[in-house]
């Protein structure tokens, strides 16, 4: 399709819009995880405290 042409659904602009938009890393980025694994055996670990917490206060 030449460029001169109009496109009447204007899927190529958004087609070339899309791929612009999704560039990997660059190859000596790491990826980044959502949630550290620090965070998320913090979280377990106060679960559990929160819990133990509970349970003596119910057992008292």
């Amino acid at each position: 399709m030449p460029d001169n042409e109009m496109d009447p659904a204007a899927s190529t602009q958004m087609f070339r819009a899309f791929v612009a938009e999704d560039r990997p890393a660059a190859p000596g980025e790491p990826a980044r995880r959502s949630t550290p694994p620090v965070l998320l055996i913090a979280g377990v670990v106060v679960a559990i405290i929160v819990v133990a917490a509970a349970v003596l206060i119910a057992v008292s």
